[in-house]
């Protein structure tokens, strides 16, 4: 099976290549190596990958003739889409790159799935679709039409668009509502990577909302597993024409268990054994107060369940973290 990653040099799309390619998996990957966030840790992910014999091609999704190009040329029979550009903050400064990314890189890649009749288009949608939604743990079949930032109401555009092409032409996808991934090889402009950095430089962090935010942290791992588990659980159309019959699926992909930011900070100062100088500060416009993921429907298809918490988690990153920047 040739299955199409894009995204293949950030920090999901590197794990599960990785994962695939030991599975004997036949893995094209696309990437366009911005420099959103630190450009060696993107090239040496890759450096790892093509020594796995990926077969890498270096382009923009948001550039129609290429991924044309690359369809035409791969023909891959699944599509695990999870190149975007990501980061609620920085989608209220650079909107422009979120309608790019998220919105035309999106239409460029489904477009194709369409047209080459791809068997199962798997893509990453995210937790920021709940938007302002007050009710916890977040379902699938919750309301999702109140986005709180511009990176939300992108991905809640990515169902939307993958919902129609299922109706349409029965296109089979599956959207992966991610929940504040983390672990070793993650992106720098999250906060738990930042709140090391920090703690261990002996700088000061930024604690937003006063450290009484909750989220629900998934360690990379469990995410890679769910992954694994759903490509081959392709939804299937009926011709009844209900809705819940169009093959379309979105899933929450979270750890089901919600952490303090507040406890959170403490659990890296005792791994690390250094006391973190915080600022504390108020929610950043487009932050949300809580996230936390109901993984029934998840459970129900797979029959997984996260095995990592917090604690074993954060002391796997920290020490990867200061192998990495030793």
């Amino acid at each position: 099976m040739k299955i199409l990653i894009t995204g293949v040099a950030g920090f999901i799309g590197f794990h599960l290549s990785q994962y695939l390619l030991k599975k004997n998996f036949d893995i094209v990957g696309v990437d366009n190596v911005n420099d959103y966030y630190d450009l060696n840790l993107k090239t040496d992910r890759l450096k790892i990958l093509k020594n796995n014999n990926l077969n890498f091609k270096k382009i923009n999704i948001a550039d129609k003739t290429k991924v044309d190009e690359i369809f035409n040329s791969e023909r891959p029979s699944v599509v695990i889409h999870l190149a975007a550009q990501a980061g609620v903050r920085y989608s209220i400064k650079n909107p422009y790159q979120y309608i790019a990314s998220n919105i035309v890189g999106f239409q460029n890649i489904i477009e194709n799935c369409r047209k080459f009749n791809v068997n199962h288009l798997m893509y990453a949608s995210s937790s920021s679709v709940y938007g302002l939604n007050k009710k916890t743990p977040f379902a699938e079949n919750h309301i999702t039409d109140n986005p709180a930032n511009l990176y939300g109401a992108s991905k809640k555009s990515n169902e939307l668009v993958a919902f129609s092409y299922s109706n349409l032409y029965s296109l089979p996808t599956t959207g992966l509502r991610f929940f504040t991934v983390y672990g070793p090889w993650g992106r720098p402009d999250m906060a738990y990577f930042k709140f090391t950095k920090n703690i261990i430089e002996g700088k000061p962090i930024n604690v937003y909302g006063n450290g009484e935010m909750y989220r629900d942290f998934t360690y990379i791992d469990d995410v890679i597993n769910a992954i694994s588990k759903l490509i081959d659980i392709i939804p299937k159309k009926n011709n009844n024409q209900k809705i819940e019959h169009v093959p379309a699926e979105v899933y929450n992909i979270g750890n089901s268990n919600t952490v303090l930011l507040k406890d959170f900070i403490e659990i890296i100062e005792d791994i690390t054994g250094i006391k973190a100088i915080k600022n504390y500060l108020p929610m950043q416009m487009g932050d949300i107060y809580k996230t936390y993921a109901s993984i029934n429907k998840l459970y129900n298809q797979t029959g997984i369940k996260p095995t990592t918490n917090i604690n074993e988690g954060l002391r796997l990153f920290i020490n990867w973290y200061r192998s990495f920047y030793k």
